[in-house]
């Protein structure tokens, strides 16, 4: 069961942080060429399976989204935040956003190719991790692929580390650990990209894609 204290307050922090966020974000990937690249790669892996339907989980402004579908793939955006979704739906009305929870998506067993989670899961609770990878695993078709994005702890001996995020508490990740708990759900690395911190970075911390897999053969969770 999700923490719905922490759920509820990384809602209301987005909420809050809505429009200056948008403004921020929106035109990240146009200057980002490491990012086009690794979604590139995720969108022709994503596209071979469930009919090319993607889920952009925690998609923010929806520019991403928007990246996703000019690749061709039929992805769709969800945030917990409905004044995210609420602009996403603004900035880009032919595609579908919806307001929800990573952790109990309305999407049918096997119905996606492909799960999109960028720096989306660094709002939770480390132990609450596992029943959203389970939920990743359970909308996958077999054979489906997930991207996870997220910022990497710098002490190996931390699987974890807090850390004051702008809009709320966030956590780090072991690249390693991540890995480990993607494949106890079922989801089978397969690809790792490391970016190292730019002299310009505000944090300098590593960022970090898994692209995992989930089995052609294994039944969901």
């Amino acid at each position: 069961m999700i923490e719905q204290d922490a759920l509820g307050a990384t809602r209301e922090a987005y909420d809050a942080a809505a429009h200056t966020y948008a403004q921020l974000f929106r035109d990240t990937l146009r200057d980002s060429p490491l990012d086009r690249a690794i979604l590139g790669a995720f969108a022709e892996v994503a596209g071979a399976r469930g009919g090319g339907q993607v889920a952009d989980l925690g998609c923010g402004p929806g520019h991403v989204t928007a990246y996703l579908n000019e690749l061709g793939l039929a992805a769709f955006g969800v945030d917990a935040s409905p004044t995210m979704i609420e602009l996403s739906r603004q900035a880009y009305p032919s595609l579908r956003f919806d307001v929800g929870s990573m952790a109990a998506l309305g999407i049918a067993d096997g119905e996606l190719g492909g799960v999109l989670s960028r720096w989306s899961i660094i709002h939770t609770p480390p132990e609450d991790l596992p029943v959203i990878l389970a939920e990743f695993h359970r909308v996958l078709a077999p054979g489906g692929h997930v991207l996870v994005g997220f910022s990497a702890s710098d002490d190996p001996s931390h699987l974890t580390q807090s850390f004051d995020h702008a809009v709320t508490l966030a956590y780090r990740w072991s690249p390693d650990h991540l890995a480990a708990m993607l494949r106890d759900s079922g989801l089978v690395e397969v690809a790792r990209m490391v970016r190292e911190p730019q002299p310009t970075d505000r944090r300098q911390f590593q960022e970090i894609h898994l692209l995992a897999r989930k089995s052609l053969s294994t039944p969901n969770h």
